[in-house]
């Protein structure tokens, strides 16, 4: 059987460079089936999702919902729901946790303030700790928007639960139905697609020795996408893969081409060279979906900086 999943796969087409862009993400538990926008079309009050939609947009935040491996039937409304929110900027990364059984309370966060790092609402209202166990890994299972995220997504995670694998939970939507099966890991916030449990075991053992995996990695959710391909560029060609070791400084242009600037916490900078291109020959976005040229970000140069005594770069 064809699907978006095999054709993508098929011609190779690259991951670095299509995570979805969120600097920091809020995680609603929310039991039972999803429809194809979730927070609308769930278990969970459409209103309550419209309203948490609107309340999000232009913010940097954004709203998911998760839910525990396994069988998926109506078992009610559940008395706790488990709730995180999680910053994924380097410098100012974190990921708190609470529980609440009164999900309308999300209403009352300051989302703008969330997106900009600050966590004292999420604190104040549901009474938020430091998330201090495994890292988590959120695997994309939503066949009602793609079925390649129910086909391949619910085997992986129910394999990585049932293998003694802490923290998985299912996720409504990380886009990029055509890399399934797609996970967001944190508290680091990458991304990755064409996932298989060794590599995610892999990937979650990097988390808790401060590493990141490039190997099947989107890029992280921080970042706009073609700063999410120039930062993995850079740890591949530096070999540096400490989770807090690399920023972006800045983005210049427009697309199709852009000069992204790179740091390291030791003072090296980097210049990123990132065109945009059309995949080729035309494949689905998703299943289901006409055929198309989806936008890549390629990778055209990355060049080392000098730079001064002062720390200010100077052109090679």
């Amino acid at each position: 059987m064809s699907t978006c999943t095999t054709a993508s796969r098929d011609l190779d087409e690259p991951l670095a460079g299509t995570a979805a862009t969120a600097r920091t993400w809020l995680l609603l538990e929310q039991p039972g089936p999803w429809g194809p926008e979730a927070l609308t079309s769930s278990h969970l009050d459409p209103e309550l999702g419209r309203a948490l939609e609107a309340a999000a947009e232009g913010t940097g935040v954004r709203i998911a919902l998760i839910r525990r491996p396994g069988r998926h039937a109506d078992c009610g409304t559940p008395a706790a729901r488990q709730i995180y929110a999680a910053h994924t900027v380097p410098g100012t990364m974190w990921l708190r946790t609470a529980t609440t059984s009164e999900p309308e309370r999300l209403l009352d966060l300051d989302l703008a303030a969330l997106g900009r790092g600050d966590s004292g609402t999420f604190d104040s209202v549901f009474r938020a700790e430091p998330h201090t166990g495994d890292p988590l890994a959120f695997v994309c299972t939503n066949g009602k928007r793609d079925r390649c995220c129910a086909l391949l997504g619910r085997p992986l995670a129910t394999e990585l639960t049932t293998s003694g694998v802490e923290g998985v939970w299912e996720v409504t939507h990380l886009g990029g139905h055509r890399f399934s099966p797609t996970l967001l890991v944190l508290p680091f916030g990458y991304a990755y697609g064409r996932a298989q449990a060794p590599h995610v075991k892999e990937i979650l053992q990097g988390v808790r020795d401060g590493r990141v995996v490039v190997e099947g990695c989107r890029g992280s959710s921080a970042w706009e996408r073609p700063a999410q391909a120039a930062e993995l560029a850079v740890r591949t060609a530096a070999h540096e893969y400490a989770a807090d070791a690399l920023t972006v400084v800045r983005t210049d242009g427009t697309a199709p081409r852009w000069e992204v600037t790179i740091a390291h916490t030791d003072g090296r900078l980097w210049r990123v060279l990132v065109a945009q291109g059309a995949s080729l020959p035309p494949r689905p976005d998703s299943c289901g979906s006409p055929l198309g040229s989806p936008a890549r970000m390629d990778v055209v140069s990355v060049r080392e900086l000098l730079t001064t005594v002062a720390g200010d770069p100077a052109h090679c």
